[in-house]
């Protein structure tokens, strides 16, 4: 139980913070934080919660990286489905905090966004249905291999968390334009719920791009990974 709790409460804060950063501070006006700012935040969420809870429940806070940690060899599949549940959980209660926090603010409309994840005339850069769902699988294979990689017992240790951390940014500095950067279920629900409407019509593809993702990414790494010529 304290390893979901783990789970619940970093999933948490990786929606608060990521997407925090993209509702309040990234268009504030001449100040705001920007793409850049919003990456960063992103890749600041998993660097934190990896030196905090990483140590309890592995911090994967994402449930394509669950799955793709188990399809690795990584992770046992008895704790795949509570996981996910803490992850989408604490995504949700995520979206909740965020959603009281700027309905404060006069003129606030949950339907303009909301950091929700989108393609098509919901892109940020209008990028169609196809350009985002090779970007998302992509991005999350390649997500996995970083993850995969840096925790390898054959990795130097102790720099797993910045390596990544940094992944992650990098990630949201090329995928933003595109989808507004998924590679996470969780992270797509948790805001996606409070938008409802065409949020959640396009909901499918940050489930199902970022499983393929990952289920990728293992298989990847199992073979330039291993041990065997």
């Amino acid at each position: 139980m304290k390893q979901y709790g783990a789970e619940f409460f970093g999933t948490f804060w990786l929606v608060l913070g990521g997407c925090g950063s993209a509702v309040l501070a990234a268009g504030f006006p001449e100040v705001g934080i920007g793409f850049l700012g919003v990456a960063f935040a992103f890749g600041l969420t998993v660097l934190t919660m990896a030196f905090a809870i990483g140590h309890i429940s592995g911090c994967h806070l994402n449930p394509a990286v669950s799955i793709g940690l188990w399809a690795g060899g990584r992770f046992p599949a008895k704790k795949l489905l509570p996981y996910i549940v803490a992850q989408v959980l604490g995504g949700i209660v995520a979206g909740g905090v965020l959603y009281l926090i700027a309905s404060g603010k006069a003129g606030f409309d949950v339907s303009a966004g909301f950091a929700a994840n989108g393609y098509g005339v919901h892109s940020p850069g209008g990028y169609s249905l196809p350009a985002a769902l090779v970007t998302e699988v992509v991005m999350t294979m390649m997500f996995l291999l970083i993850i995969l990689g840096s925790t390898d017992i054959r990795a130097p240790q102790g720099f797993a968390p910045i390596a990544i951390g940094l992944g992650l940014t990098l990630i949201h500095l090329i995928s933003i334009p595109v989808t507004n950067t998924s590679v996470n279920p969780a992270r797509s629900l948790g805001v996606a719920l409070y938008v409802g409407d065409w949020a959640l019509a396009q909901l499918w593809l940050f489930w199902v791009a970022p499983i393929v993702g990952s289920l990728l990414g293992a298989a990847v790494y199992r073979y330039i990974g291993s041990s065997h010529d």
